[in-house]
Order: C-alpha cells, then structure tokens, then sequence
C-alpha cells in the first residue's frame, strides 16, 4: 500500500470563546510540509529539483557512470548486510536514482518486509512513486531527514545511501542522530557513501575536484572518517566500516 505523510505541526488561526474561561480552536491540527533545506535549494537544484535533470539522472546507467561502474556492487553490498525476519520494517532515507529501491523492495518482499522512504523533496517523491508503484510493500513519506516524525524505535533496519556528502556538517549530524533514533535497539543502520580514496588510487586525482566543484561537502567525508559524525552514543565497538574501489567508498554498520 502506498501512502505520503508528513511531519505534523499543530497549527491554530484563531480562537473563539465560548463563555468559560478557556479558548477553543477553530481548527483541528493541520499537517504541514517541510521546507527545502537552503543547501539544497543552492547547491543541489539541478540534480534533486529540476524536472528535466530528474528525468536524465533517473537512468540507471547514468548513476552507474557517476559511481565508476559501482551501482550494482554497492546495492548488492546493502542488501547483503540487512538482517531481515519476517515481517521486517526497513527505512530508506532520501530517493535513490536508479534501480536501488525496486531492488530493494523485491529484496524485502521476499520475507514480507515493508520498506518506508522519506525525501524532503515533493518531485522527488512523486518520482519514487511512480517508478516504484509495482510494489505493494512501500510507503513514501514527505519529511525532512533531520527531524523526522517517526517514534523512537520504528524500524529494524535504516538505510541511508549516498545522502551524507550531500549535507553540510550541522544537517549531516542531524540525520545520523535521526536515523539512530528511529532505529530500534538491536536493529542496524546501514551507510553507504564516499571515502577519502588511498593515495595511490588515481581516481582520488580525478574524484577530488570534481566533488570539491560539484558536491562541495562531500570533501567532509575525505576528511573526517564517517564515524566521526556519529552521536556520542554510538561507540566503536557497535561500527564496522569496510572499503572499495581503492577507498573511495565506504560501507558503514551500526549495530544498535
């Protein structure tokens, strides 16, 4: 079943009085959108926002060039690392060009496991709902990655695939905290981003300024190690982190 919800503001135009002492709404709660994040609006437009660029970023051979011939091996790579029991819920943070969440889907649906996915991005979503409406297991949700209006504790497993580089250090943050919040205890979180490549890879010659033009903070993620934007809570021990394609990405497990 497919659905689009939104985090919920309590929102009051007036009020009237009805002879007590206390006021009474007008109005009931009323939903409201989030706003696209100023980073986005700036930096990111033309790949996230722009219908007609949406429409070329969209084939999976174009994300498969960006990721130098990767795509298949980095999504095998996630849904190899999910530990699912029947029935599992599963978190996908932001839309993923290409055919990462169909894979994903028909991944999950072999234990009957729901997958939910949240993006900022009205466009964004519709997308994902139109290429992924031959599944019965996904539920789309209109909220922002850094105050998500789950509960504590909703899924079993998160997963948040190449959005980290795209954020500035404050909303990054903010979305690792999310993602380990609404991640139950127990359950694992999976990351999937960009590395600092070794030295002695040539494509660190070739990634670095293309990124440091086009993703300007991506280069966070060459100079800190992932972890390190990880909420005090999270320790060494729950994170296992492994490599590829000469350092230049990385996959990052936390166990809860």
């Amino acid at each position: 079943m497919n659905d689009d919800t939104g985090a919920l503001t309590e929102t009051y135009e007036q009020v009237q009085h009805d002879g007590s002492a206390n006021p009474k709404p007008l109005l009931a709660p009323v939903p409201t959108s989030p706003k696209i994040p100023d980073y986005l609006q700036e930096t990111y437009w033309w790949a996230y926002l722009h219908p007609k660029t949406l429409k070329f970023f969209e084939r999976e051979w174009v994300v498969n060039l960006i990721l130098w011939g990767n795509m298949k091996r980095l999504t095998r790579a996630v849904l190899d690392d999910l530990e699912l029991t029947q029935g599992s819920r599963v978190l996908q943070v932001a839309c993923v060009y290409g055919k990462f969440s169909n894979r994903l889907a028909q991944h999950l649906d072999k234990t009957g496991s729901r997958l939910d996915i949240v993006d900022v991005a009205p466009i964004q979503i519709e997308n994902a709902r139109e290429k992924l409406a031959g599944n019965g297991n996904v539920e789309f949700h209109h909220q922002d990655s850094t105050a998500m209006s789950f509960p504590p504790g909703s899924f079993d497993e998160t997963i948040v695939f190449f959005l980290l580089h795209e954020q500035p250090e404050e909303a990054r943050r903010k979305t690792i905290a999310e993602a380990v919040r609404v991640t139950r205890p127990g359950g694992r979180i999976v990351f999937v981003d960009y590395h600092g490549p070794k030295k002695s890879n040539p494509m660190r010659y070739v990634m670095k300024p293309i990124l440091a033009w086009l993703e300007p903070f991506a280069m966070d993620l060459w100079r800190e190690e992932l972890p390190a934007f990880f909420p005090a809570e999270v320790t060494a021990e729950q994170i296992e982190s492994e490599f590829c394609f000469g350092g230049l990405y990385q996959k990052v497990t936390v166990q809860l």
